[in-house]
């Protein structure tokens, strides 16, 4: 018997980069970054966070996130938001926090697919002096810790379902029990869930409760990869370039048009982290030419890093691999998406149909931007869209 589940109320598509760990742009780096075009959802719009990083908006579909941000920022409404990994979805959650009447509580990060499950939980909920071996004072969780600010819970999906369970009380109660404790600790946290995973797939599967999800998707925003907004690619690739150039010391080459068109024509299957490891080789090699063959498929294995050294003979075989997988797009996109509308979207029915395992059309759906689009209902059924 199929499952279907209701995927979101609400659906945005955010434009955004991460630098927490190196995606934040320091405030001086886009005090200037505004342009002067005369459509309006061309124009760069910039945001100082509290930490003195900037949010930047210059397409159209992030000026439209940056409206529905403002919109409920004010309200104490759980958000979830979706993207591929390096995207930049803790960015839109700081952006968000910033926005809210409690910007001046902490914004905290819990990363829980870094933790096991037991030593997550005591670091969301807190222990009691003797808890466990080792606990040898009293400690709180970061609920407790983050009072009426905001709790990122990154990686979602990865939470045990046991541990999700737990969360889902604390969301419905509004309190938290410590570990080893029998008081409740009343919590103002507004919570913020991100994760990378297919949550049709999550939900299928069981590795996401529905009941935690449905508590969860008050409002969603969905971040786009970065091949979806070429147009963000030149203002972030002039950021790195200027950021690492001071961080090494050296000169910051503005990107040569060239440059710039083979990065736009690149699609980054890793996203702005992708774009920021090339741009740091771009400024320690020094060499356009080779960082512009590297994004061409010249010099590349298939694991997407550059090699040493390369021949005309290898340069031709990369470049036959490369015409090769996009002929294989051109015939199996089309065949996948005539199979799904014969199957209603039915995605086990579609993968039997074309004799490929579920996991393997999961994959091809990602790899050819057919995800986003069989994962809306209309009515309980699934709809196709563009």
């Amino acid at each position: 018997m199929s499952t279907r589940f209701q995927i979101g109320s609400s659906s945005g598509e955010a434009v955004a980069f991460d630098d927490r760990e190196s995606f934040l742009a320091p405030a001086e780096d886009w005090r200037n970054s505004s342009n002067n075009s005369s459509d309006p959802a061309s124009t760069s719009q910039t945001e100082v966070l509290n930490d003195g990083s900037m949010f930047v908006a210059s397409s159209r579909a992030m000026l439209s996130i940056r409206k529905q941000i403002e919109k409920i920022a004010e309200y104490d409404i759980p958000v979830l938001i979706l993207g591929e990994s390096g995207t930049g979805k803790e960015v839109v959650a700081r952006y968000l926090h910033t926005r809210s009447a409690n910007a001046r509580q902490p914004f905290l990060k819990v990363n829980c697919a870094a933790l096991p499950g037991p030593l997550l939980e005591s670091e969301l909920f807190g222990y009691e002096r003797g808890a466990f071996t080792g606990a040898v004072r009293s400690n709180p969780g970061k609920f407790e810790l983050c009072k009426s600010g905001t709790i990122l819970l990154d990686e979602i999906g990865e939470i045990s379902p046991a541990l999700q369970a737990k969360l889902l009380h604390v969301l419905q109660d509004k309190s938290v029990s410590r570990l080893g404790g029998n008081s409740t600790i009343r919590v103002e946290a507004r919570v913020i869930a991100a994760t990378n995973v297919d949550i049709c797939e999550a939900l299928e599967s069981g590795a996401l409760r529905q009941d935690l999800y449905y508590r969860l998707n008050t409002f969603i925003l969905r971040i786009p990869p970065l091949r979806s907004r070429s147009e963000e690619i030149p203002l972030l690739l002039d950021h790195f370039i200027q950021r690492f150039a001071r961080l090494y010391g050296c000169p910051a080459p503005p990107p040569s048009q060239q440059l710039i068109a083979a990065c736009m024509e690149y699609s980054w299957p890793g996203n702005i982290r992708e774009l920021q490891s090339f741009t740091q080789r771009f400024l320690i090699q020094g060499d356009v030419e080779r960082s512009i063959n590297e994004l061409r498929g010249v010099g590349r294995v298939m694991t997407g890093h550059p090699v040493a050294e390369d021949s005309e003979e290898d340069a031709s075989l990369t470049d036959l691999k490369k015409i090769g997988r996009q002929v294989k797009c051109s015939a199996e996109k089309p065949a996948i998406e005539k199979i799904l509308q014969e199957t209603r979207f039915n995605r086990k029915a579609a993968a039997r149909r074309l004799k490929i395992s579920y996991k393997g059309l999961l994959r091809k759906l990602r790899e050819y931007d057919l995800d986003g689009k069989t994962t809306r209902l209309s009515g309980g059924n699934l709809e196709f869209h563009g």
